[in-house]
């Protein structure tokens, strides 16, 4: 698969740096079978090596849904500094400030957010279902709205400036490559770059309405 074998050498040229995958993707917890996006993530480790690639399976992570603070009657209260996260344990940057994270004492979110912050590359691993990113990538991006609102809105620096960012999504029969483009985007008004080469779709068949197993 060329666009496969594009990302590899995309890592290898770059396997200096630190490099985070999120795998979003999940199956039952009694099943032992990977979703095809880890499996991907998984085989590029393998011949990448583990010396500077992080995984985390964001799908075991306890993450709380987002609040919806962009849009209250009080105006967009996203990302504002009362909402730091004060535990020095969970944000030893100072930066994560998340009103979910304050009311939610077993929120998980801040393990993903300081693992984007130590990283160089970052890419996003999930499914297409319904033709798009699947909930737990949506709920993921949606708790991380305040590092876009910090410099969109509040007119602070940009945390993810020197970052890279790619999604890597594996679908069935419908919108596959329109969502990925669509979480480019996303991901550009986050602050992130967004080379080609770290975002690919592959989808089973391109016929939206065959529904065979």
């Amino acid at each position: 698969m060329d666009k496969l074998k594009r990302l590899y050498n995309y890592l290898k040229k770059n396997k200096k740096k630190k490099i985070l995958f999120l795998t979003t993707s999940n199956r039952w917890s009694g099943d032992k079978e990977l979703p095809k996006s880890s499996i991907i993530a998984d085989e590029l480790i393998k011949k990448l090596g583990t010396e500077n690639i992080e995984l985390i399976n964001v799908s075991k992570l306890k993450i709380f849904p987002c609040e919806g603070n962009v849009s209250t009657k009080r105006g967009n209260t996203c990302g504002l500094k009362e909402a730091k996260l004060s535990n020095g344990e969970k944000n030893p940057t100072g930066n994560i400030r998340c009103w979910a994270s304050l009311n939610n004492k077993s929120d998980e979110m801040y393990l993903v957010a300081n693992a984007i912050f130590k990283a160089d590359i970052v890419i996003f691993f999930g499914s297409i279902r319904w033709g798009k990113m699947n909930a737990i990538y949506t709920g993921l991006i949606e708790r991380l709205t305040w590092l876009e609102n910090r410099h969109t809105t509040l007119g602070e620096s940009n945390l993810l400036k020197d970052k890279e960012c790619g999604v890597i999504a594996v679908g069935h029969n419908w919108n596959g490559e329109e969502s990925v483009n669509l979480e480019k985007e996303v991901l550009k008004f986050f602050g992130f770059k967004t080379p080609n080469q770290l975002s690919f779709n592959w989808q089973f068949l391109k016929n939206a309405n065959d529904e065979s197993k």
